[in-house]
């Protein structure tokens, strides 16, 4: 979050649908309290007191809202709370916000439990924290707006540590700087969505190694592990594994890309990429392509 952020917060925090629920939120949103909130955000981080960021949009970077994880009265826990304009209610952003806050939170070592605290009417809050992973664990007496009030508090444990998967993927570019990339068929967990060739690391392969396999298993066509050329990488945790997942690039191959498993495929320019909807752990490398290519 950042001083150029001001207007935008200034414009959608001056609701009152958006503040009616929150303990901090000014109404009616008087001038200069946006830069003065940036400001006390910057210096608790600063502090390690908590911290604050903005909620974009991926696709254009437009602020939509804040959220905040800070130090709870209990040792090891965080609290988590936010705000998001009204244009934005409703279209799932609330819930991949606060997923992302969570991560972040179990990213270091000390919290055990994040927490929140919500007012009992604001029913579409309760179902973000649902959906986000949390559950009810009981009431708390507090004030809002000077009112007594009953807030219900959410709470999600620390999670287990999860396996790690490890997958090579490549993005097959051709004469016309096209990518190639395939659907996955009916059957499969994500149908549906569009991803780039290649598949698991079997023990004792190399990444180079597997996608020489699976290029040959997938599409029916050869390559060798020098024609591979490291780009970057993806780390996405899903449900019930962690997936580590090298990208390659490779311009030369023999034979013509076919599928061999049921799947569709596309060549697709790489600022068009966006246009097919990726699972999460694909959706960061397409800037990386667009950028390259």
């Amino acid at each position: 979050m950042t001083p150029a952020d001001a207007p935008a917060i200034t414009a959608l925090a001056a609701s009152w649908e958006v503040a009616r629920y929150t303990q901090r939120i000014p109404h009616p949103y008087p001038a200069g309290a946006a830069e003065a909130f940036i400001a006390q955000a910057a210096a608790d981080r600063a502090a390690g007191h908590a911290e604050v960021f903005a909620v974009t949009r991926r696709d254009d970077g437009t602020f939509i809202g804040n959220i905040g994880l800070e130090q709870g009265d209990r040792e090891g826990e965080l609290e988590v709370g936010y705000w998001l304009g009204m244009p934005y209610w409703g279209q799932g952003f609330a819930t991949e916000a606060v997923k992302g806050a969570i991560r972040h939170a179990f990213s270091f070592e000390v919290p055990r439990i994040v927490f929140a605290e919500v007012h009992p009417d604001n029913v579409a809050s309760c179902r973000v924290l649902e959906r986000a992973g949390m559950v009810e664990t009981g009431r708390v007496q507090t004030r809002l707006r000077g009112t007594p009030v009953e807030t219900v508090r959410y709470e999600i444990a620390r999670p287990v540590a999860l396996p790690t998967l490890l997958v090579a993927a490549v993005a097959l570019v051709d004469a016309d700087g096209r990518v190639l990339i395939a659907e996955r068929p009916p059957g499969k967990s994500m149908a549906g969505l569009w991803e780039f060739p290649g598949g698991k690391v079997q023990p004792g392969e190399t990444p180079e190694a597997a996608l020489v396999r699976e290029l040959g298993e997938e599409l029916g066509i050869d390559t060798a592990e020098r024609c591979l050329a490291p780009l970057t990488f993806a780390s996405h945790r899903y449900e019930s594994f962690h997936l580590l997942m090298p990208l390659f690039i490779c311009r030369n191959w023999r034979g013509t890309p076919t599928p061999q498993e049921g799947q569709r495929l596309a060549w697709v320019r790489a600022n068009r990429l966006r246009d097919y909807p990726m699972p999460p752990a694909d959706e960061p490398l397409v800037a990386m392509l667009r950028d390259l290519l």
